[in-house]
């Protein structure tokens, strides 16, 4: 089981730049970031990154197709690459639906998928051949050439998935992965590899030796109350975006978190953090103290055949900056990162 770190980039860039130092002497497989206009630009932290890591991969989980035109993110992982002596990598979608609506763009207008699918193609090319001539629906190009060309000889690129079963089977068919985030239940994982596995078998791979990567909300600590609280914090922003086909996977009735979401939709996050109940906080994250972390883990994601759990860590200063709450006790983001290599990976080993 691989372990990598999800960093939201709020945090002060030379407190994010420590973070991934030190999740590359631990050990991380690697260190992801969201693409998304809300945080700090990642391609920009992890170009800085690079030069200050040995081992750790990095790159966007997830880059978003509909906001960033596929060739400029060919670009981008190919300079990346360059950077970090063949060390970048790439997770597409097309998009956190909030965030295009905020962009005045009707995700249900896109053809999501079809657009994904496509920009995987143009991203594929344009790093395995450094020029694309390609006429589509959604982007064209005449004889598109550039001179940025990745170190590795092929550059990892996966999907983001999470309503399925499509997305799910798209990515076992078309990619070197998926990445699944906000699921924490057997039930829910078990229905993403079974297609992830009809994908790859389609294509005549072996499922398992794709990248399958399990995206969780995450906090741990000595103190599993205090845990539990950060994570509580963060739940109903993270599953306002999940469909209700995937809420229902996960044993939430979408009624039951309705008011969450209509409170976060609204504004109003201190009301949104207080109408999840702690009973949904649990079902919708791994929290508490390490040992709680890899029970949850070893039972419910890895006998579906998830190789990769990539920690959303949560501690009291992300809580601070998407809330404005302060939750004493909660241990920092470095602390975690320590706890899960020194427990939980040699738990999961």
């Amino acid at each position: 089981m691989r372990f990598s770190y999800a960093l939201l980039p709020d945090y002060p860039l030379q407190d994010s730049l420590a973070s991934i130092r030190l999740a590359d002497e631990l050990g991380f497989y690697a260190c992801y970031a969201a693409d998304e206009t809300w945080h700090k630009d990642l391609w920009l932290l992890f170009a800085v990154a690079a030069g200050q890591t040995r081992n750790i991969r990095l790159g966007p989980s997830v880059s978003p197709v509909t906001l960033r035109e596929p060739t400029l993110i060919a670009q981008a992982l190919a300079t990346l690459d360059e950077l970090s002596g063949g060390r970048a990598e790439a997770v597409l979608s097309s998009g956190n639906f909030g965030l295009l609506a905020q962009y005045g763009i009707d995700w249900t207008r896109t053809r999501p998928l079809s657009r994904v699918k496509e920009a995987l193609h143009v991203v594929r090319t344009l790093l395995d051949e450094g020029a694309i001539t390609h006429r589509g629906d959604f982007y064209s190009y005449d004889g598109l050439f550039t001179f940025a060309r990745p170190v590795q000889q092929r550059v990892p690129l996966k999907l983001g998935a999470m309503r399925g079963p499509k997305s799910f089977e798209a990515a076992g068919e078309l990619s070197d992965g998926c990445h699944h985030a906000l699921s924490y239940t057997a039930k829910a994982y078990a229905y993403a590899v079974r297609h992830i596995k009809a994908g790859a078998e389609r294509a005549g791979k072996d499922w398992r030796s794709l990248d399958i990567g399990a995206w969780v909300v995450f906090a741990t600590g000595h103190d599993s109350r205090r845990a539990k609280e950060a994570a509580r914090s963060m739940v109903g922003i993270y599953a306002s975006s999940m469909p209700e086909e995937q809420l229902r996977r996960n044993g939430v009735d979408p009624a039951e978190l309705k008011p969450v979401v209509e409170a976060i939709g609204a504004g109003d996050l201190a009301r949104g953090i207080e109408l999840t109940t702690p009973e949904v906080a649990e079902r919708l994250s791994i929290a508490g103290t390490p040992d709680e972390c890899a029970e949850k883990i070893r039972t419910q994601i890895a006998p579906s055949g998830v190789n990769h759990v990539i920690c959303a860590i949560t501690d009291r200063r992300l809580v601070r900056a998407f809330t404005g709450l302060e939750l004493d006790g909660v241990a920092d983001a470095d602390d975690q990162l320590r706890l899960i290599s020194e427990h939980i990976m040699p738990a999961m080993a």
